[in-house]
């Protein structure tokens, strides 16, 4: 099996705070400058020192890995980890700082929603744009064309201009004219979670029989583990821009929710939280019977485990503990308080003590979420808050292959139950 990409020392840097020179000649002047490793004298000298000493970002940094024809890799890390920026270096949208890639074949390459696509054009002219692009005759297109409408299902609208495309009907077309126009290699960048489980059928579908049945190779980006271990022969993932794994996708994947992701599901107070009247000690959120070095499940009832220490004292002045569970985007979807609990009809018991809040098997969807913690006095007033106190990603451990992969509809998913009463016809 021969190599289709070959990454050697690839580096991406980027100077913060600097978009560009303001002429070709300063631009040259820099450039020779770099060349000959000498300071830039476009910049001025608080500038220049500034820049040198780590006014810099490196993006990526030493990337090397190599994709075999007709593999597909899965590539995962957490946001800004520099997994974009490889593809679009790959795709050659950007170039590197450093390093080389070598590439065998064509590539097609799907980044964001609406990627390659003219938005004052009609569906039909854009797919014979994309395939001019990727140097394919209009022979060859038209010999497509059917397929590509049919699969991407906007037969209706083909002939409409893409910007009145809705983002689902783009995506299913983009993915289409860079699945259909056969190029070699295939670039995906989180785009398929856009899609209906009926697209997304499609998509994982044609994927599979593009490498399999095709021999053609596949770049796959997704934060969907599930959507990972489906399709993909191998995965790498990336941390800080640089390689930390490249191996099988289960082992990778574990390693990946079971390190970097947890670093935030339990807490160890500091001295904010040490008042005269109550000392939060930590704060924590795992599954039941499992440790806080496991990822937290959906199918898993899970617990919140709070610590803390409040004096004995004569005082008639209660305190109790409020929680405002938020989406990722800040969108509190319940709150909870041992003022509502059954079991502190006085609120908190005073002393030393571990405090368990129980949320049920599947009432969390899949995604990440943080608590908003509040210290209320007499039930009535808050004297003591902290946001983001917490943060913890729910995930769904397996699912079959043919189900719907992407996230379900909604920030919580409790199940009710059903029933059937017979009645007479």
């Amino acid at each position: 099996m021969s190599v289709a990409i070959k990454v050697e020392n690839l580096s991406k840097t980027y100077r913060l705070g600097q978009i560009g020179k303001a002429s070709l000649q300063e631009e040259i002047a820099s450039t020779w400058a770099k060349i000959r490793g000498k300071p830039d004298p476009t910049l001025p000298v608080n500038q220049e020192k500034s820049w040198r000493e780590g006014n810099l970002i490196h993006a990526l940094q030493d990337i090397n890995f190599e994709v075999q024809q007709g593999e597909v890799l899965g590539i995962i890390g957490k946001n800004g980890a520099g997994k974009s920026t490889l593809l679009k270096i790959l795709s050659k949208v950007t170039s590197p700082s450093s390093g080389q890639i070598k590439i065998r074949g064509r590539i097609a390459s799907l980044l964001e929603v609406g990627t390659g696509m003219h938005p004052e054009l009609t569906g039909r002219e854009n797919i014979f744009l994309n395939g001019a692009i990727l140097g394919m005759h209009k022979a060859e297109i038209k010999r497509q064309l059917d397929a590509i409408i049919d699969f991407a299902g906007v037969s209706d609208y083909i002939d409409t201009p893409i910007k009145r495309y809705s983002s689902g009907m783009r995506v299913r077309l983009g993915f289409a004219v860079a699945a259909f126009l056969e190029p070699e290699i295939l670039i995906v960048d989180e785009v398929l979670a856009v899609g209906d489980a009926e697209f997304q059928k499609k998509a994982i579908g044609k994927i599979q029989d593009v490498s399999k049945g095709q021999g053609r190779t596949v770049l796959f980006v997704s934060h969907n583990t599930t959507l990972i271990k489906a399709i993909c022969n191998r995965v790498i993932l990336i941390l800080k821009g640089k390689i930390q794994l490249n191996d099988l996708p289960d082992y990778v994947i574990s390693q990946y929710l079971g390190g970097e992701l947890l670093s935030s599901n339990f807490i160890q107070m500091d001295n904010e939280w040490d008042l005269d009247y109550f000392k939060l000690i930590s704060i924590g959120v795992k599954n039941i019977r499992k440790s806080l070095h496991e990822p937290i499940t959906r199918d898993n009832d899970i617990e919140l485990i709070i610590q803390y220490n409040y004096p004995y004292c004569s005082t008639t002045d209660t305190l109790d503990l409020t929680l405002h569970f938020k989406t990722e985007s800040g969108m509190v979807i319940f709150v909870t308080s041992t003022i509502f609990s059954k079991t502190f009809l006085k609120a908190l018991p005073q002393g030393g003590n571990l405090l368990k809040m129980y949320i049920p098997s599947r009432y969390l969807n899949e995604g990440t979420f943080s608590i908003d913690l509040y210290l209320v006095l007499n039930r009535r007033k808050s004297i003591k808050s902290e946001k983001d106190i917490l943060s913890f990603i729910v995930i769904t451990e397996k699912k079959k292959l043919g189900s719907y992969l992407s996230k379900e509809f909604g920030f919580i998913q409790p199940t009710f139950d059903w029933h059937i009463e017979k009645i007479n016809d």
